[in-house]
């Protein structure tokens, strides 16, 4: 007989609303009637049809729109140097589909002549886009169809990317508005393949987050083999994994991604081993890229006669430099007063990746716009942050003009001015760094967690005590492993001392460390 029990509906939570919670929003909201009320109850009571998951996929169709718009004077006239950069409307489709085979049939990776200067999976999406384009030849209604094909799939990608951040908290939905209308990403959205590894980690840290490391190591894993950038999220979750004593997870998640990257690479290497290879060939012998740090240098130093910078050393450079700023986002990691949230080392760490690379291509902003409204859902700081980026974009266009066309500097953006528009990039990036560093040390600045969440991003880390903590001002009151193993060890001898005969018992915490790992 089934038993009955009192129905009992689920009471659904409230969404934190961005014209509460931001100020630089709420001075924007009297255009349409003021901030939301403090009692109103978003969330409790049914918004019909323009529930706020459709609203972001509404506000992303109407950005992925405005940014095909943008390569408006390229999709009619054709993408041609230099006036495609005066344009403003460069994209690596059409140059890599008429240079690379694509238009001819080749298909990158599995041909044994191809040359494809991308990971696996971008180069499959390459080769399967370019067969959905009819004809061959690289005739200029084929390189539009193919710019086309990509350009819509990205406009999925960038909705895949909106919900997944939009679901990763429930609570604060609103903040993947920051990835629906980024600046940036309506820019650079359709330069390359970016997006496509930027929704693997967004589904990654997604499932993350609903405490499947399974599948989160997947898509880690899959990014990683579209783009290296995705890797870098493990690096948060050992720290946090350390911090923690939760060591299973980091296990499970990086065995996933290592057997989801090597089942796209090992059958490519196998057929094809130089067209596997050259991609990270390509990647170790390339000189300094445009915008980075080592090509700033090397315009100067040009200009200056001073020495410049090869590959070698750049490489080493760029190492050292990215390896020293991930041991100070470890010690801030293992030394905050509380522990840092997932979504706030994986900005800090690939933000210092980006910031110490040899290249750095206009559409990587896209790496950090979804991790910066996870880290830190400022609008004041997105929006400084992104006029910064659009600086930059505008001034790379106008540069790479000059230099392809070989006209005069006083009728073009000459150098200096290029390179203080990298300088501003990078100083908005590291200003963006300091910001979140500065809510991990002091956690009552932290956006969410002055909401009473801890992180909600973090999978079997949200409301972890700590395992691993040093203690700066007070080192005898930093929390270690093996001082607990040695408390727990007494305090399970006194217990035993205490139990009736016959019976066994075993502090609760104990058993906490043994689950945790």
């Amino acid at each position: 007989m089934q038993e009955t029990k009192p129905h009992s509906q689920e009471k659904r939570a409230r969404f934190v609303v961005p014209s509460r919670s931001d100020s630089l929003l709420r001075s924007f909201t009297e255009l349409i009637g003021g901030p939301l009320g403090q009692r109103s109850s978003p969330g409790a009571v049914s918004p019909g049809f323009f529930t706020v998951e459709r609203v972001l996929i509404i506000l992303t169709i109407v950005a992925a729109l405005l940014s095909i718009l943008i390569k408006g004077y390229c999709r009619v006239n054709g993408w041609h140097t230099p006036q495609q950069f005066y344009a403003t409307c460069y994209s690596d489709f059409p140059e890599l589909f008429s240079s690379r085979g694509l238009a001819d049939g080749v298909f990158p990776l599995f041909d044994q002549k191809a040359l494809f200067e991308y990971p696996v999976i971008t180069g499959l999406i390459a080769g399967i886009t370019a067969w959905l384009v009819p004809g061959r030849g690289a005739s200029p209604d084929r390189i539009l169809g193919y710019f086309d094909v990509n350009a819509t799939l990205i406009a999925a990608m960038w909705i895949v990317v909106v919900l997944a951040t939009a679901r990763i908290n429930r609570r604060r939905p609103w903040d993947a508005a920051m990835v629906a209308l980024a600046p940036g990403i309506v820019l650079a959205g359709v330069i390359n393949w970016d997006i496509w590894a930027v929704a693997m980690l967004a589904v990654g840290m997604y499932f993350f987050a609903k405490e499947r490391p399974v599948m989160a190591g997947l898509f880690i894993g899959l990014g990683t083999a579209t783009k290296l950038y995705p890797l870098l999220i493990l690096g948060a979750v050992f720290l946090l994994a350390l911090r923690t004593g939760r060591l299973r997870v980091l296990f499970v998640t990086t065995l996933s991604a290592t057997v989801a990257w090597l089942a796209v690479n090992v059958p490519v290497a196998a057929v094809n081993p130089a067209g596997w290879r050259y991609f990270f060939d390509y990647t170790r012998d390339r000189p300094a890229g445009y915008s980075s740090p080592w090509f700033a240098y090397n315009l100067v130093a040009e200009r200056l006669q001073l020495v410049q910078l090869g590959p070698e050393a750049i490489n080493a450079l760029a190492m050292d430099m990215f390896l020293i700023a991930c041991v100070l986002i470890a010690g801030l990691a293992l030394t905050a007063p509380r522990r840092p949230r997932l979504a706030q080392l994986t900005f800090l760490i690939v933000a210092a990746f980006i910031l110490s690379n040899k290249v750095y291509s206009p559409q990587y902003v896209l790496w950090l716009v979804p991790l910066l409204a996870l880290a830190r859902p400022n609008w004041r700081d997105f929006l400084l942050w992104q006029a910064a980026e659009a600086l930059h974009w505008t001034a790379t266009w106008m540069y790479l003009g000059q230099t392809s066309s070989g006209g005069a500097a006083q009728n073009n953006i000459d150098m200096p001015y290029y390179v203080m528009a990298v300088m501003l990039h990078m100083a908005a990036t590291a200003y963006l760094m300091l910001r979140v560093a500065w809510d991990i040390w002091e956690p009552h600045l932290d956006p969410l967690r002055v909401q009473g969440v801890d992180d909600p991003h973090g999978g079997v880390f949200n409301g972890a005590q700590d395992w691993f903590r040093i203690d700066l001002k007070s080192p005898a009151a930093s929390v270690l492993p093996w001082r607990r193993a040695t408390v727990l060890s007494g305090a399970s001898r006194a217990t035993d001392h205490a139990a009736p005969p016959g019976h066994d018992s075993v502090p609760s915490t104990h058993g906490e460390a043994e689950r945790d790992g």
